[in-house]
Parts: structure tokens; C-alpha cells; sequence
């Protein structure tokens, strides 16, 4: 087993980064500081530490460019898009700082002659957050900044596929004058991370990933008895009704397909279409999806860069493959996309793969059952508003759902029939840092961002005063 972890481009193969992983000296010290360094940071206020927070902010909003940059060499998102995360990042941590003071405020009980009674909201200590490669800022702040509004002190784990994001966090915090010890990250390998899980100054677990790694989160924090927060998987579907506006509908959804090369938890995989409308929507996400400039990420007129990985790659075409030999049809002509390959077909030795629109799908086919991380999408057309439901609940996951239509009565009814965390409306690929961001089934559980978001990055504590 390797001592360091080794960054691999998917734009040309190169090595961009080499870092030693932590020992167990530095997780010791680590560790050792977070929990020290916790009741001071605590005591600060939600005013003082809101400030200590977003200077942090403001010092990571101002090295944008180099954020940016660093986003796409580290796992390939265009650098014309990459700026956006920098964006979206302080977007979340600013609502979340400023709703800090009302969700953490003490819960008053009914008036009692002689008592006073109340609830408040006290920090765990320790948060860990275990962030992901795919979005390395937007699924860290998530946590990480509720976190320390909470008076948590935390320590970041970010993905071996963009360590710099956890690294350039640190600067900015430092920068911000943050006391030693409130925000930390640590280079860990998977064994390394199931023990600092283990450790018993961990209070709180964050993890955004794979169901598989959820699976390891949960046991490792398996009787310890801390929460675990669990944003992982999907399959998302949407739903286009015989009244939506088809121009709307079609760029929001393509581009929900195949923004990030696809690889989003929220991104849409299956849409079902009115069967009336359904040739007339395929042949405007036909067309616009042939529009995409496949090719180097740092160029500026790319819009879809390369997969993470030369085996998520091989994984995509398989899914693509096993549709198309079970009877899909792949509408999308890949010649248009030559940097996909060294020749007119798909290489999977390449990270480059041209985005798939299939159809003639069904829920045989591993695309319309399972998560495929990459540019692909199946359409399926659909008889009723019911049988759209029914097809659409019929996934081992529920992250989000959307419906496109001009009737809202008609869109709030499907969606309380739908097994998901968030429903959308003429909308798709998306969080509002005021709305509830979690799952239910695979998709795991527990909750980021709203007032809801800083209930699990806290416990209830009740007071209970007699007079005399």
C-alpha cells in the first residue's frame, strides 16, 4: 500500500499532484488540536466566529482564478465552468452564516409559573468531513461551515483526486486569522480515514460519496454512537408533461444530463416524456446536445471536458454498450465528437467519452436502474401522469425529482407522490442552500444546508430552572 497519494489529470494522463499521506504523529497532533482548540472557538459567539468564517470566504473568493484552474487540472471540468463552484461556495456558506444566529438559537418551552425552560443547541466538538472529487467545494461547504457556525472545529478529508481544494481551504482560513486548530485537513488513504472515524475525538461524520463508501462510513463508525451524515448515490428522473414549454425543458435538461461530463449526484439520468410530445422534445435535446465541444477543459471554447478516469470511462461505455445490444438507440452522432477517441469510435483507454442520448430504453437496462457518472441519458416515453410516477419511484435511489409544466397544482401532486428529497419544478441539477439538501433509500441520510442542515452538526441540550 502507498504512503502518498498521486493525482492523475484526465486531461493528458500527467501527474499534477504528490502528497505524502498524514502518519500517525500528524493524525495524532491533528486530532489533538481540533479538540483543544474547541471550547475557545466555541465560547467566541455566533457573531465573532461569523466573522472569523467569512473573512475565510472572502479570502478564498479572491484567489478564484487559481481555485479554478487547480478544479479543472486536478478532475477536468471546463475552466470556463470552474469559476462557478467558487461562486456557488460562498453563495452556501454566506446563507448558512447568516442564518446561523436564528437556526442555533435556544428552543423556548411554554411559559410555567416558577420555570424556565428551554432547549439549546450545543456543538458535538470534532466534525470530519469527507468530501468528494466530482464538486470538491460545493459538497465541503456543505458541512463545513455549518460546522464551525455551530462551534464545531473541523478537520477536512478531501479526495485523492483534488487535494489541492482542501489545501487551498486551509490558506484561506489561515489567512482569516482562524485560531489554530478550528480548521484542519488531513491527505488520508481509505484505511487512514476509517480510523480517524474511529478516533474517539470524532463527534460527527459528513461524508459525500458512493453507496459503497457509505457502506464503510457506517461501519466504521459502527458503535460509536456519533451521527453520520450520508449524501451519496442517485438516479435522478424527470418528468416532461404534454403542457411544458419544450424549448425550456429540453436545454435545462440536457444540460442537467451533461454539465460535469454528468457526473453530479444530481444530475438527470432518465426523463420520461408525454408520449405526445415526446419526438418533438428528443429532437430538440438531439440538437442541442450536438452543440457541446468535447476536448481539452482548459480551452475556452470546451464545454464538455474529460471523465475523472480512464476506468469511469470504460464504466460509461459499458452502460452505453449493454442499452444499445438490449435494443436502445443511441441518437447522439459520435463522429461529431472526435477527441472522444483517436479515430471515429470511442477509445476506452480515453477520458474523453461524447455525451449518449438513448432511446427505446427500459428498466432492464443498467441506465435506467442503476447511477452511471458520465454524460449519458435515456428517454423514455410515458401515457399518464401515473405511469410517469410509478416509473420514475422505480430506482434504489431518491436524491431529486423534477417535473416540467405550466401547472403548478399538477406539479406540487406528483411530487408528493414521488420518493425523493427534492422536488423540482422547471428545474433540475440544482441546491438552494435555504431548502433541506438530502435522500431517502440508497441516496443515504441525514441532512446539509437550511435551518435543518445545522440540527444533525448539534445536540439538544434542555434546561430545566425551578425558582424557589
Amino acid at each position: 500500500m502507498t504512503d502518498e497519494l498521486i493525482t492523475i489529470s484526465p486531461i493528458d494522463g500527467r501527474e499534477v499532484v504528490r502528497r505524502a499521506y498524514a502518519s500517525d504523529a500528524q493524525i495524532a497532533q491533528a486530532l489533538a488540536n481540533a479538540q483543544g482548540a474547541q471550547p475557545e472557538w466555541h465560547a467566541l459567539g455566533i457573531t465573532a466566529r461569523g466573522r472569523i468564517v467569512e473573512a475565510a470566504v472572502a479570502h478564498f473568493v479572491a484567489a478564484k482564478d487559481e481555485i479554478a484552474r487547480a478544479i479543472t487540472i486536478q478532475m477536468g471540468r471546463p475552466l470556463r465552468h470552474a469559476p462557478g463552484e467558487v461562486d456557488g461556495f460562498a453563495a452556501r456558506a454566506r446563507h448558512m452564516i447568516g442564518i446561523a444566529e436564528t437556526a442555533l438559537a435556544p428552543i423556548a418551552a411554554p411559559a410555567q409559573a416558577g420555570f424556565t425552560r428551554f432547549i439549546s443547541r450545543e456543538p458535538i466538538g470534532v466534525a470530519l468531513t469527507i468530501a468528494p472529487w466530482n464538486y470538491p467545494l460545493l459538497t465541503a461547504v456543505n458541512s463545513i461551515v455549518p460546522a464551525l457556525m455551530a462551534g464545531n472545529t473541523v478537520i477536512l478529508k478531501h479526495s485523492d483526486q483534488t487535494p489541492l481544494c482542501a489545501e487551498l481551504l486551509d490558506r484561506a482560513f489561515r489567512d482569516a486569522g482562524a485560531p489554530r486548530g478550528v480548521f484542519q485537513y488531513l491527505h488520508a488513504s481509505h484505511d487512514i480515514t476509517q480510523r480517524l472515524i474511529r478516533a474517539p475525538e470524532i463527534g460527527h461524520v459528513s461524508f459525500t460519496g458512493s453507496v459503497r463508501g457509505g457502506r464503510v462510513v457506517e461501519e466504521s463508525a459502527a458503535g460509536r454512537f456519533i451521527g453520520v451524515g450520508l449524501e451519496l448515490g442517485g438516479n435522478d428522473p424527470a418528468y416532461v408533461r404534454e403542457d411544458a414549454d419544450l424549448d425550456a425543458a429540453a436545454e435545462s435538461l440536457v444540460d442537467g444530463a451533461f454539465f460535469n461530463a454528468g457526473q453530479s449526484c444530481c444530475g438527470i439520468q432518465r426523463i420520461y416524456v408525454a408520449r405526445g410530445v415526446h419526438d418533438a422534445f428528443v429532437e430538440r435535446a438531439v440538437a442541442l446536445t450536438h452543440r457541446y465541444v468535447l476536448g481539452n477543459p482548459l480551452q475556452p471554447d470546451t464545454t464538455l471536458g474529460p471523465v475523472v478516469r480512464a476506468r469511469a470511462a470504460a464504466e460509461i461505455l459499458d452502460v452505453i454498450e449493454q442499452a444499445v445490444s438490449s435494443g436502445a438507440v443511441n441518437l447522439i452522432d459520435h463522429s461529431h465528437f472526435k477527441n472522444a477517441s483517436e479515430g471515429s469510435s470511442m477509445s476506452k483507454s480515453s477520458c474523453y467519452v461524447a455525451p449518449a442520448l438513448l432511446t427505446q430504453v427500459d428498466h432492464r437496462m443498467r441506465i435506467m436502474s442503476d447511477e452511471c457518472f458520465g454524460p449519458v441519458v435515456g428517454i423514455m416515453p410515458v401515457d399518464s401522469d401515473d405511469q410517469a410516477i410509478a416509473l420514475m419511484n422505480d430506482s434504489p435511489y431518491g436524491l431529486t425529482a423534477a417535473a416540467y409544466t405550466q401547472d403548478e397544482a399538477a406539479a406540487l401532486r406528483i411530487g408528493r407522490q414521488l420518493r425523493t428529497g427534492t422536488f423540482f419544478m422547471n428545474r433540475c441539477d440544482y441546491l438552494d442552500p435555504a431548502l433541506a439538501w438530502t435522500g431517502v433509500k440508497q441516496s443515504g441520510r441525514g441532512v446539509s444546508l437550511s435551518a435543518v442542515g445545522y440540527e444533525q452538526l448539534t445536540q439538544p441540550k434542555s434546561f430545566h430552572l425551578r425558582s424557589l
